[in-house]
């Protein structure tokens, strides 16, 4: 059974998914792909990982970088759970690009290349935004291409990192 429960950001409305005990899913509700983990037969209800998930969420828009993860099942291919393993490992305020990711995950499986374009796929994907920082994934210019919520969110979230100071 899914749960959802809904959280006020600053940035705009959002909305957690869970499986009871880990999160699933965290969007904006506006985005592409909303809600892409949550069954149709999803509960409103509050529940301790939502909590969890609020306190980390609040201390990120503070400007804290987070000491703590909430429990996470991550529901993807193994492509997609490949590439979103990379991001999560981008440094809070830093960013890498599409091609960095696809060459760390062509070397991890022997390949000679990867298409940045299908790590742009899953990126896009991303079911639990914020949390696995999919805004830190760049253009190879430097440019803010692709993001779910759309690229002025994804550039508020790049300067809201680059404002604060680490905790």
């Amino acid at each position: 059974m899914d749960f959802i429960y809904h959280y006020r950001s600053p940035l705009g409305d959002m909305t957690m998914a869970s499986n009871g005990t880990a999160l699933t899913g965290v969007w904006f509700d506006h985005q592409k792909h909303y809600a892409s983990t949550v069954g149709k037969d999803a509960t409103l209800r509050k529940l301790p990982v939502f909590e969890m998930t609020e306190q980390w969420l609040n201390g990120y828009f503070r400007g804290i970088v987070p000491d703590f993860t909430p429990p996470l099942e991550i529901r993807g291919t193994t492509f997609r759970r490949d590439v979103w393993s990379v991001i999560q490992e981008i440094p809070y305020g830093q960013t890498t690009t599409y091609k960095e990711i696809a060459s760390r995950i062509a070397a991890k499986h022997g390949l000679r290349s990867m298409s940045a374009q299908a790590v742009g796929g899953a990126v896009g994907h991303n079911p639990l935004v914020i949390i696995i920082p999919c805004h830190r994934v760049v253009g190879s210019d430097g440019s803010l291409t692709g993001y779910a919520g759309g690229t002025t969110l994804k550039s508020k979230l790049l300067a809201l990192e680059q404002s604060r100071t680490a905790l």
